[in-house]
């Protein structure tokens, strides 16, 4: 019953398999290797963006960190909702990488709205040298709170952003659980719908430790070895570089990758954690539990007495606590529930008998 974070599950055994064959003999560092040219092709196909530029780093924080930083210099903002990973869980990151760029709180969900982003948009650039120029908008997909936009969502936001002529970011740190819930492609649900920037991410979905980062902008790649000549492309390799962030033994990032896409695992292993939450949500249908996820695909957010809650933990559930187990017995406390793709439907089915139980 381990419902901690997807970042806890197991790598998947064909990603241990391709590191494996990766590892096998010599080959030439920092993405000159064939192995991670062919990746970023495979991912301008599964993106239908043969032009775009792609790059393979670590982690999640440092595909948006530096994915913004070429984005928004550092007398501008970042307009992203209050619940973003850039504001909560990156350490300010993103204003590390920008030089001190402002981050702009939209509203008061984990969604934003049109009407919200528009009126946050308009209320800068008012003060002259004495306030931030308008910069990027990051939109989270699926958020932070497990809620997933739909395809009119997504493209309300980013048609706010194309009126004011700012560009895009797509954190996709669980692109993949998003994209099986709308049931679209990876291009319907980044560039088609008004993304410049966006993360394809992995190491929620199975992988050991790799992110995507494409930029979908004309003749934004470079050729092998050499820095690009678009802006924006050769701005991310110098930063990825300045920062420490590029793999001189690259082909493990592209081992995994590649593992990734063949046969479409991503979307695989993305299903069978949606799956799981699906399972989740009808097993505590009908149990007096207040779901505060309204759009799930593999994570959700829920309230229960603290009794419960701490009934849970001792008969052996793994959860994460977003309030503090202490308090009255009666009174009410908010926790998360995290499907990966490793989870077995008989942990769920033995959650949920144990809830109604306690309940």
């Amino acid at each position: 019953m381990f419902f901690a974070s997807d970042n806890s599950g197991p790598v998947a055994p064909q990603v241990l398999d391709a590191l494996a064959r990766a590892n096998e003999g010599h080959a030439m560092g920092y993405g000159d290797d064939p192995l991670s040219q062919q990746v970023a092709e495979d991912l301008r196909a599964l993106f239908e963006a043969p032009e775009a530029a792609v790059y393979l780093v670590p982690t999640g924080t440092a595909a948006n960190a530096l994915s913004l930083a070429c984005l928004c210099p550092p007398y501008a903002t970042v307009f992203c909702s209050p619940a973003a990973h850039i504001h909560e869980d990156e350490c300010n990151a993103p204003e590390f990488y920008t030089g001190g760029a402002k981050l702009t709180l939209v509203g008061d969900s984990d969604r934003m709205t049109p009407e919200a982003l528009r009126a946050s948009i308009a209320g800068e650039e008012t003060r002259g040298v004495h306030g931030p120029l308008r910069g990027p908008v990051s939109i989270t997909q699926l958020t932070e709170r497990g809620n997933v936009y739909s395809m009119e969502e997504l493209r309300a936001l980013t048609g706010v952003a194309k009126e004011f002529g700012l560009p895009v970011h797509l954190d996709g740190a669980r692109f993949a659980n998003a994209a099986v819930k709308l049931g679209v492609t990876p291009a319907e649900m980044s560039w088609k719908a008004g993304v410049d920037i966006c993360v394809f991410g992995g190491t929620k979905n199975g992988l050991m430790g790799v992110e995507a980062v494409l930029i979908f902008d004309p003749a934004a790649r470079s050729s092998s070895g050499a820095v690009a000549q678009n802006r924006l492309a050769a701005e991310f390799e110098l930063r990825r570089k300045r920062g420490a962030l590029l793999f001189s033994k690259h082909r493990y990032l592209a081992a995994q990758m590649a593992a990734y896409l063949e046969g479409d695992l991503w979307r695989d292993l993305a299903g069978r954690a949606n799956a799981r939450c699906d399972q989740l949500v009808q097993g505590l249908k009908g149990l007096d539990v207040t779901l505060r996820t309204e759009q799930h695909a593999n994570l959700l957010f829920f309230d229960l007495p603290r009794r419960v809650h701490r009934e849970l933990h001792a008969a052996g559930a793994v959860y994460s606590m977003w309030d503090s187990l202490d308090g009255p017995d009666d009174s009410i406390a908010t926790a998360r529930l995290v499907c990966d793709w490793s989870l077995p439907p008989e942990a769920v089915s033995e959650f949920t008998d144990l809830l109604a139980r306690s309940l």
